[in-house]
């Protein structure tokens, strides 16, 4: 009687769930970083990509390179190079992407295009960033503009520490 009733219990438990090998794991998040990539980081790209467009082709650059060519002389920089700043505003890789073409185009040095790249890091896809995470966490709103501030102030020292190093390089 007992092999009965042993038999009896194993087939009502419930089969074990079968543990998912690691090549299933990884295609798994091959596919949901695919899908991130294409619904929330490519759209981001593609907007700070064509904000810069918009800038160049209406002239406005050349009147922001003016306007922010105070500010951004204090980093070394030209006032176009805001545009850089503009662009990873939106999405870290468009702000390094518009480095590298400014550089190419010849209205960045080397120097110049290298010292941005920390500072996409630091302060890129602010808007993506603080939409899908401060808005929809309900963050008290009364620290929204330090939550904003703080990257902005973390990209302006990386610059600047970025101009000492590569003064200290001897890169210009």
């Amino acid at each position: 009687m007992s092999n009965q009733a042993t038999n009896t219990a194993a087939a009502a438990a419930p089969a074990k769930a079968k543990k998912p090998s690691i090549v299933d794991t990884f295609l798994k998040g091959c596919a949901k970083g695919f899908k991130v990539g294409i619904e929330n980081i490519t759209p981001a790209m593609i907007l700070g990509y064509v904000l810069v467009y918009i800038l160049k082709e209406t002239g406005l650059m050349d009147i922001l390179g003016t306007v922010m060519s105070p500010v951004m002389g204090l980093f070394g920089l030209p006032g176009e190079a805001f545009a850089v700043l503009i662009s990873a505003f939106f999405a870290k890789a468009s702000g390094c992407a518009t480095a590298a073409s400014m550089y190419e185009a010849g209205a960045l040095t080397l120097g110049q295009a290298s010292m941005m790249l920390p500072a996409c890091i630091l302060m890129g896809t602010l808007i993506g960033h603080y939409a899908r995470i401060v808005l929809v966490t309900d963050t008290n709103k009364k620290w929204h503009p330090l939550l904003i501030a703080v990257c902005l102030l973390d990209a302006a020292i990386s610059l600047v520490i970025m101009r000492v190093i590569l003064a200290a390089m001897g890169v210009q």
